[in-house]
């Protein structure tokens, strides 16, 4: 992916709500560092169409990029271990089910609490280390359920909202429903995109929507869902990571993972790359969190190994990345126990929820 210029921190001819002179004066912690650079949390910035209409994607060379990624990496030992450990605590533990119960709920809960059984954690050594998953991601209807179970942890309580799946309520409803979420305690909102924006190329509307839900978040961290796997193209892929940067966004996120296809290395590495160059151009981190069909531990290990490649260490911890995951826990558990003890246990011996 390219356009036609992109010197970092500040082309004259990109409207930016953050300098490099501003960066530097401000008495805000950086939240990440690329290329030596500090990079504060994102507040967006004006719609720039010119940026949008200059954004290209080389299909097959992404696609080329994306065949070769599985091969060139691997991690083996105590090394594979650590890499699982820290997938696990960049994990959005998921329930979105229709036949979810507030009892279901609170099992994911106690499971987000202690994500790897007590014994395990003892065999491994990391007592010490008190891993905990980053969050639990549920309806609307079970916030306030997550979020007292999940009392006196960092487990964060994350609501899918804005008509999840379809995004195709009413403005007004999707709005009053975020508001709804952070008032029941909330603290990420995973809001959804109308895709029809995106088809149509009407940045402005899709612009506005998005910086609409942030507004309507508050104090909560917003990923905002493309639906990558709706999008038809990597083109429309990269243009609404982009707008949806523009807007405000803490995380973009692929899928709500109800799609036929969701998450995708080929779309991880579109995404990444927009995420580094808003980074470049703006002096702003945005976050990322690829969900749906994410389910073996060797994945979770590709993507953590795509974020170090692409955007570096700061993009490896929870602050930045997420998985969007439900059964993905129970494999990491099992390589784990194979780690520490030569076997492959049953999976039934890790239940979720």
């Amino acid at each position: 992916m390219s356009v036609k210029h992109s010197p970092r921190f500040g082309n004259p001819n990109r409207t930016s709500s953050v300098s490099a002179e501003d960066l530097l004066r401000t008495s805000a912690a950086p939240l990440a560092t690329l290329g030596g650079h500090p990079l504060l949390s994102n507040q967006g910035i004006p719609l720039n169409l010119d940026w949008i209409e200059q954004v290209r994607v080389n299909t097959s060379a992404v696609e080329r990029r994306a065949q070769t990624h599985v091969t060139r990496r691997t991690v083996k030992k105590d090394w594979q271990a650590a890499w699982l450990l820290r997938a696990v605590t960049c994990m959005d533990l998921t329930t979105l089910s229709g036949d979810d119960t507030n009892e279901r709920v609170l099992r994911l809960c106690a499971k987000a609490r202690q994500p790897i059984q007590h014994e395990l954690v003892k065999q491994l050594g990391i007592e010490n280390l008190k891993i905990q998953v980053a969050a639990v991601c549920v309806y609307h209807r079970f916030v306030e359920t997550a979020r007292r179970a999940l009392e006196g942890s960092d487990v964060r309580v994350a609501a899918v909202s804005t008509g999840f799946p379809a995004g195709l309520s009413p403005l007004p409803e999707r709005i009053a429903e975020i508001r709804h979420s952070v008032e029941s305690g909330a603290q990420d909102i995973d809001v959804v995109i109308t895709r029809a924006h995106v088809f149509g190329g009407k940045w402005q509307e899709l612009y506005d929507e998005i910086a609409a839900f942030k507004q309507a978040s508050g104090p909560a961290h917003m990923k905002v869902i493309l639906g990558t796997g709706d999008l038809l193209t990597l083109r429309n892929v990269a243009r609404a990571s982009f707008v949806a940067m523009m807007a405000g966004a803490d995380f973009i996120k692929t899928s709500t993972g109800k799609e036929p296809t969701n998450a995708t290395l080929p779309v991880g590495f579109v995404m990444s790359r927009a995420i580094r160059e808003y980074a470049q151009e703006t002096g702003m981190a945005v976050g990322f969190k690829p969900a749906g069909g994410i389910r073996t531990a060797k994945q979770s290990t590709e993507w953590l190994a795509l974020m170090k490649e692409e955007l570096g260490f700061p993009w490896m911890k929870a602050e930045l990345f997420r998985f969007g995951a439900s059964g993905l826990l129970n494999d990491i558990e099992r390589q784990l126990e194979h780690h520490a003890t030569g076997r492959y246990s049953a999976d039934y011996r890790h239940p979720m929820a």
